[in-house]
């Protein structure tokens, strides 16, 4: 991979107070604004970065929106269909809104907010189909991301996907990414995340061993 060929996919969950019960572990993923300012003015900076929202919760609108707007960014926003219009969560005319009026472009992120792993048929259909359907029924346009939720997908996931025709999908496999692949791994965001810590997690290139493990791993999931 080249340097023209790198870019860094950083995403975020919960910004501020949630305004939703969380569930458990959730909670490492939430950031403070403050926070999600500083750590936004910090990836702004980087070169090649592609920025994502997962779960949509309201913050995404509330705090994210305004601070992508003011700095002239774009981000991908991965919903969780089910949640639309919940306490929390955003409602139908907000994810239009994010897509139609401000540039934004919205993905999936399943119906449950569950593993996408060991998929019954009947659960394959309504977290990879009917999830769709509901966001480009909302959006008024075709939806062709994906975000694998909890970072979990296995090799017969990925083949239901690309069977189903999305044409980029999104896991949390803390690695730099190849623009050209169809498969993306992303940082997410965490709760000790830090302008200087995650520069120094993400910029400096990681270790021959560092590298591989992450490269075994990512090949792993792939293969079972």
């Amino acid at each position: 991979m080249t340097t023209d060929d790198r870019i860094i996919n950083i995403c975020f969950h919960g910004i501020g107070e949630p305004e939703r019960d969380l569930e458990p572990g959730e909670d490492r993923y939430w950031v403070g604004n403050d926070q999600f300012l500083a750590i936004l003015g910090e990836v702004a900076t980087w070169p090649a970065v592609r920025i994502s929202f997962d779960d949509g919760n309201i913050s995404d609108l509330r705090f994210g929106l305004p601070a992508l707007m003011e700095r002239n960014l774009t981000a991908d926003y991965f919903v969780l269909a089910g949640r639309i219009g919940k306490p929390g969560s955003l409602g139908e005319r907000d994810v239009w809104e994010l897509q139609n009026e401000h540039g934004m472009t919205i993905g999936t992120h399943g119906l449950s907010h569950r593993s996408w792993r060991g998929m019954d048929p009947r659960t394959v259909y309504d977290e990879l189909v009917v999830a769709r359907k509901r966001l480009a029924a909302v959006c008024e346009a075709p939806v062709d991301l994906a975000a694998c939720p909890l970072g979990r997908y296995d090799r017969r996931l990925l083949a239901d996907l690309r069977r189903l025709g999305y044409t980029r999908v999104f896991t949390s496999d803390r690695r730099t990414a190849d623009r050209r692949t169809w498969l993306q791994p992303r940082f997410s965001v965490r709760r000790e995340d830090t302008p200087a810590s995650l520069r120094a997690e993400v910029l400096a290139r990681p270790s021959l061993l560092r590298r591989s493990r992450l490269n075994a791993i990512g090949i792993a999931k792939r293969l079972r």
